[in-house]
């Protein structure tokens, strides 16, 4: 003990000592412990930090509602399950509010918004609150800079602005036009003109379209006309487009699809009948002509047409009335029929409502597969079924 105290007060009284212990010290250290320095110093280097940086690029769903409210959740939120049945028909009313669009993303992809006025907003994936898949989410209007009596048409996620791809868009007049996507990649925060408009005209429908896709419009009195993309030639965002189609009088275009293989086109009028026919019976025609016909001259019976889906056999759909009744089937439940014929009621309706619009629900085939990890699990909601929904290919 004596020497101890005797070292010990040596060591304090010599400030050489010391730092002589305190390098043998560290020299064990290195020697027990030491590997190679994974870091590398440099004074020089200055680093700007951006918040995509601190993102995990991660699979997500993103929902929008009828009534404006979005959210984004994990594609986990809807466990895999499985698909219970040869398909089942569902009735489902809904008093609050419908989901209009859900697509799947990634975090760090772009997701463009496309409003009735023609004016395109822009959002990264990961600035959309993440919320339960049971909670509301929040006003779209808090987060773009929608104008007063302005509402979201369409919607589209992309992972960048691929010069060889373009979006088509197409009003409700009639009116079309295909926009590189290169010409959306700096939207500002209150927006930008995606077409112009004429008095009266909203922006309806857009689509991701790439090489010469076929798209088919399908008119309010029953005409559906079938041409190539490449017919409508690149234009600037102000340009106000070209005639899609020629229509009759006080006829308008209800909807716009993109051609994909084995597809079928689903027409519903508002009165509730509808059918599916194969594309195949739709021939490609010019560009600003009438079409053919897609329903039976019948429109006292049936109703003007609602809506039209391009669809796949495996798909579900689900109908939306004016006055919030929702009415989801397997599209096998609809019958396949030509093109001229009236089609079958779908949905009965009660006294003074009417077809609003269509919710695709893709199945297996159409599924959107962002990547390996989020396509694993099945994009289902606890009774086995996908939401009600419609998924926009990212």
């Amino acid at each position: 003990m004596t020497k101890t105290i005797a070292y010990l007060e040596d060591l304090l009284a010599n400030p050489r000592k010391i730092l002589a212990l305190v390098k043998a010290d560290c020299a064990s250290l290195k020697d027990k412990y030491g590997d190679a320095r994974r870091t590398r110093i440099a004074a020089e280097a200055a680093e700007e930090m951006s918040i995509e940086d601190l993102v995990a690029d991660e699979a997500v769903l993103i929902q929008l509602t009828e009534r404006g409210y979005i959210k984004r959740l994990p594609v986990k939120a809807f466990r895999a399950q499985a698909r219970g049945g040869k398909g089942v028909t569902g009735m489902q009313t809904r008093e609050e509010d419908a989901v209009q669009y859900i697509f799947s993303t990634r975090t760090l992809h772009h997701v463009l918004f496309f409003s009735d006025k023609g004016k395109v907003y822009h959002l990264r994936a990961f600035e959309v609150p993440d919320a339960d898949r049971t909670a509301k989410g929040v006003p779209l209007v808090n987060l773009i800079a929608l104008g007063e009596n302005e509402r979201v048409t369409a919607a589209v996620a992309v992972p960048g602005f691929d010069p060889k791809s373009f979006f088509t868009m197409c009003t409700r007049n009639g009116r079309i036009k295909r926009v590189s996507a290169e010409e959306f990649e700096a939207v500002r925060p209150s927006g930008i003109i995606a077409i112009s408009l004429d008095e009266g005209d909203v922006l309806g429908w857009v689509k991701l379209t790439r090489g010469d896709q076929d798209v088919v419009i399908v008119t309010e009195r029953g005409q559906a006309l079938r041409f190539s993309s490449r017919l409508v030639r690149p234009m600037g965002r102000a340009a106000a487009g070209v005639t899609a189609m020629r229509l009759g009088r006080e006829d308008f275009i209800v909807s716009m699809e993109a051609i994909v293989p084995d597809g079928e086109l689903l027409v519903v009028t508002a009165k509730g009948f509808g059918k599916r026919t194969p594309l195949e019976q739709y021939p490609a025609k010019g560009r600003a002509t009438g079409g053919v016909k897609t329903m039976a001259n019948r429109l006292e019976e049936t109703g003007p047409i609602a809506s039209a889906r391009v669809v796949l056999p495996d798909d579900e759909v689900t109908l939306i009335t004016a006055g919030g009744i929702a009415l989801r089937t397997a599209v096998s439940n609809i019958a396949r029929s030509g093109r001229s014929t009236r089609g079958v009621r779908v949905i009965s309706l009660q006294d003074g409502d009417s077809v609003a619009s269509i919710a695709r629900i893709e199945g297996d085939r159409g599924a959107v597969d962002v990547n390996e990890e989020a396509a694993a699990p099945s994009l289902l909601s606890d009774n086995g079924r996908e939401p009600v929904i419609e998924i926009i290919p990212s």
